[in-house]
């Protein structure tokens, strides 16, 4: 299986090519790779919180769901340790935007059964939630005396995805 390319090719946010062509068959991205997020609510939703934390991207960009569902798993680890009930945590934001390549050959006799750049569209190969700046990624819910360990979870959020970020906490009333 072919590696992942680096988090930094797809980190930049704009508007995908988009074939428009007379056959409605090369105008579209006929398959959807799976997501790789498993889950986008851990914890206790029905219980009320008094302190809800946001932590908001400072550019926009694109980030790839294997890093959004690692960037969940280390978290969700830390507010475990609170108990079952004890805190609410949302992923926001949802992988929608499908990443293409246009795979080149390479070697030998590559030249013979390689188009190189003509027609080139591109076959799906991963999956990117697009982020806007001052959008919220993840919140987290918990009450006073858990509020220094959502903090030391959305700061493990930040190591795990491409950009740099505010946490900001608001008291719910």
């Amino acid at each position: 299986m072919a590696r992942i390319r680096k988090g930094i090719s797809y980190r930049r946010l704009e508007r995908p090519y988009t074939r428009i062509s007379k056959y409605k068959k090369k105008a579209y991205i006929k398959a959807n790779p799976a997501k790789k997020i498993v889950r986008f609510n851990m914890g206790d939703s029905k219980k009320k919180f008094e302190y809800t934390l946001f932590l908001k991207a400072r550019h926009g960009l694109q980030i790839r769901d294997n890093a959004l569902e690692s960037a969940r798993q280390s978290s969700n680890r830390i507010l475990e340790a609170l108990g079952p009930g004890s805190y609410f945590m949302r992923v926001r934001v949802y992988p929608f935007h499908i990443l293409r390549e246009n795979p080149l050959a390479t070697g030998a006799g590559a030249d013979r059964f390689s188009t190189g750049m003509q027609k080139s569209f591109g076959k799906p190969i991963g999956n990117a939630a697009q982020v806007q700046a001052n959008q919220t990624i993840v919140e987290v819910s918990v009450n006073e005396q858990h509020l220094g360990v959502a903090k030391e979870a959305l700061t493990r959020v930040t190591h795990k995805i491409p950009c740099s970020c505010i946490i900001e906490v608001q008291k719910n009333i």
